[in-house]
């Protein structure tokens, strides 16, 4: 079955992680959503349904019969076995919201369905960029079944020191780790290939460190964290989400949060995830032009692809940063940065477009990946708002 994931009304509040990106394409638990799906059908015929300044680099693979998800619907059990055995022409909708259909390109466009589903609940509904970090432990076990189930791990070394049970500690070929402590009385512990950490390190789970990523020396790695692919993370973290290609390599805290690729925070960069007076945290949505109540007493910092904070950065409580802005103002930052900011205040010039083009070719270039004439026309659009 060809499969289609597309992106529902939750790609808009998920906003600025999804300026650059489908839903399908963030990071939570030890995968993307792209990846876990094509896991769990055992398939590589995985394209997206999204924006329209989006679709030149993630298209549709249209075909005569597709099976469409809605990947902001986290999977489970019940929902999986729904989706497999969904005859042609049906839907299925979870309070009243459309999760699933099988059906021809054309007919998914127009909503024709000859049979509509209603499934009580999955696992979790993703609907905000701080939902990334809420469900990220509950993501690591998933995955960590789904990726680990039969295998057998690669031997830790004799220098590691382990509190609880070692079997909730899965090692991919060629990571390198001494002399850390991993503690996994809360939550499993995956090391990805080629991923390193290094001395001194102390590391609680649920904790996934993605293919090719780093823990720096002495690092305090709390519970419900997600470091993505070649990253690099030193400090102190808690319960954060890194995509992938992004650098918190230096001492300072960061908690409750979520990074967009190819971001950096300068040396003891600091954010705030608690209010002073223990109140719910408000964070900026897109959708709204305002500021919304998350419900929630713990928000740190949502900040898009390519955004960059210059040393001692103290952000406040539940910021919000665009994509391509550079913040290297004194004091606390507003709550909100827009994308393009040069400098970081209200009323900051805007990050020129081509010294953008400049600064991304050179910062990819250290990981061999081509900033590609695609990747431009998606930042111009970006740039000049016009999606």
């Amino acid at each position: 079955m060809n499969i289609i994931l597309f992106d529902g009304k939750e790609r808009f509040n998920l906003l600025p992680l999804t300026f650059t990106r489908p839903v399908a394409e963030l990071r939570i638990g030890i995968l993307t959503f792209t990846e876990r799906w094509k896991k769990i059908m055992e398939t590589d015929q995985v394209s997206f349904l999204t924006e329209k300044y989006l679709s030149e680099k993630y298209f549709a693979r249209k075909e005569a019969e597709n099976l469409f998800v809605n990947p902001a619907y986290f999977p489970d059990t019940n929902l999986i076995l729904t989706l497999k055995n969904l005859q042609s022409g049906e839907a299925l909708f979870c309070n009243g919201e459309l999760v699933a259909a099988h059906a021809g390109f054309e007919d998914f466009q127009a909503l024709r369905f000859t049979h509509k589903k209603e499934i009580e609940s999955t696992a979790f509904h993703l609907q905000y960029a701080w939902d990334l970090c809420t469900y990220n432990a509950q993501a690591i076990a998933y995955d960590f079944k789904l990726l680990t189930q039969g295998r057998k791990s690669q031997p830790l070394s004799k220098t590691i020191q382990v509190i609880g049970d070692v079997s909730k500690i899965f090692v991919e070929e060629g990571v390198t780790a001494e002399c850390v402590i991993f503690n996994t009385t809360e939550g499993e512990i995956y090391l990805g290939k080629n991923s390193k950490v290094l001395e001194g390190s102390m590391i609680r789970g649920a904790f996934a460190l993605c293919e090719g990523a780093q823990i720096n020396m002495g690092a305090k790695v709390y519970g419900g964290t997600t470091i993505g692919q070649h990253s690099k993370v030193g400090g102190e973290v808690n319960n954060i989400v890194v995509t992938g290609y992004s650098n918190k390599g230096h001492d300072g805290f960061l908690g409750n949060s979520v990074l967009g690729e190819w971001c950096n925070l300068g040396a003891d960069t600091n954010s705030s995830n608690l209010k002073n007076n223990y109140s719910k945290v408000q964070c900026w949505n897109y959708p709204l032009s305002r500021f919304i109540n998350t419900n929630l007493q713990f928000v740190g910092l949502i900040m898009g692809d390519h955004s960059k904070s210059a040393i001692n950065t103290q952000f406040n409580t539940g910021t919000t940063v665009g994509v391509f802005a550079n913040i290297f103002m004194s004091g606390f930052p507003p709550k909100l940065i827009p994308s393009f900011s040069w400098g970081g205040n209200e009323g900051s010039p805007k990050f020129e477009l081509d010294k953008a083009f400049e600064v991304a070719e050179k910062v990819m270039e250290r990981r061999h990946i081509p900033l590609t004439e695609i990747d431009k026309r998606i930042i111009e659009k970006l740039y000049t708002g016009d999606i």
